[in-house]
């Protein structure tokens, strides 16, 4: 594919948040920024990468295409997703930094090939449908951390903890956010009521599913404890 084609489709995201919803329009604006201006381009030397048998070949153009599209919509991007948690009966507020810088790591997975950026810790696991789920995902997180957290659930996306699902699945009220949502981790909300779901962020298989809850003011609070009483 012509290099002007990727030129022209892969304008920075935060030059060019058009498809991303309002709510992570206007959290990218708040948090976000870009270390350095990164453009597509061509690598000079051939992309050698391991095709997972124990063999060095060369990579094919569109693993080189996808990293270097990545580079151009993503890279240099940098964040901080606001988070509210409850440890030992009381309330933390978090700051969890994300980084979309580019690594070289890369290697065959199934059929296809994956490669690494900073915002990953190299294990490969799918944590989200795309890019802009992932971003949208943070964005919901940020707008919650205002709101009250639930001790029922995961402290951690790393430590997952199904305490809780059952009384999140009687919440009336509740609607799916499909622009932050994924099979591997999704939303819903209400005015009052935030409840992630998502699979855990391990290697082992089948990876357990987790859930975290948040409720905001008089009326959310009341909702849950209403759930836990029956």
């Amino acid at each position: 594919m012509p290099e002007h084609v990727f030129e022209e489709a892969h304008v920075h995201i935060l030059d060019d948040p058009a498809d991303l919803s309002e709510r992570a329009r206007v959290f990218l604006s708040r948090a976000g920024h870009r270390e350095s201006a990164t453009a597509f381009q061509v690598p000079g030397d051939p992309l050698r990468v391991s095709d997972g048998q124990g063999r060095t070949v060369l990579a094919p153009y569109e693993l080189v295409a996808g990293r270097e599209a990545f580079r151009a919509r993503y890279g240099g991007l940098r964040y901080g997703v606001r988070r509210s948690v409850l440890l030992g009966g009381r309330r933390h507020d978090l700051l969890r930094e994300w980084d979309f810088n580019l690594y070289d790591d890369v290697r065959a997975v199934g059929r296809g090939w994956a490669f690494r950026w900073a915002g990953v810790d190299g294990r490969f696991i799918e944590v989200a449908s795309s890019l802009s789920h992932l971003i949208e995902g943070h964005a919901v997180m940020d707008m919650v951390a205002s709101w009250d957290p639930w001790p029922a659930g995961s402290l951690e996306a790393w430590v997952p903890g199904r305490a809780g699902t059952a009384m999140t699945d009687g919440i009336e009220g509740l609607a799916p956010v499909p622009e932050a949502s994924s099979p591997f981790d999704a939303w819903l909300l209400s005015e009052h009521v935030a409840v992630r779901r998502f699979q855990g962020w391990v290697s082992r298989s089948p990876r357990p599913w987790g859930v975290q809850l948040w409720t905001k003011g008089y009326e959310g609070r009341e909702r849950i404890r209403s759930e836990s009483a029956r």
